[in-house]
């Protein structure tokens, strides 16, 4: 299986130019690259790649966004933002890392562990 930023095997991909409405739920890594809409649910971990177009709320246990996400975060470990990243909304998770260039609008909460 390919591998990704978060240095686990690669579960599900949504790639450049797919578009998904609903929810979505799955095991081990998805990768997004398409645009997507809704409710996004796992246990592990979500890869928001630069392309990406994402309305939804997130749950999971990691979250590590390169592209435009709308919506509310909860994670169970951690959030990570790369540039060019673009986030509106809401974060909670115990750690959260925004890397300089990150466009970041809305609040973030870090509930204690």
């Amino acid at each position: 299986m390919e591998q990704n930023a978060s240095n686990q095997p690669m579960t599900a991909l949504l790639d450049e130019g797919s578009f998904f409405e609903g929810k979505l739920s799955f095991e081990g890594t998805a990768q997004i690259g398409g645009q997507f809409k809704g409710e996004i649910f796992t246990k592990d971990t979500l890869v928001v790649n630069e392309k990406a177009h994402i309305e939804a709320q997130i749950e999971a246990d990691t979250v590590i966004i390169s592209g435009r996400v709308e919506g509310d975060i909860f994670a169970r470990r951690r959030v990570l933002m790369h540039p060019p990243a673009v986030f509106r909304g809401t974060v909670t998770s115990p750690s959260l890392r925004i890397d300089e260039g990150v466009v970041f609008e809305g609040a973030s909460y870090m509930p204690k562990t």
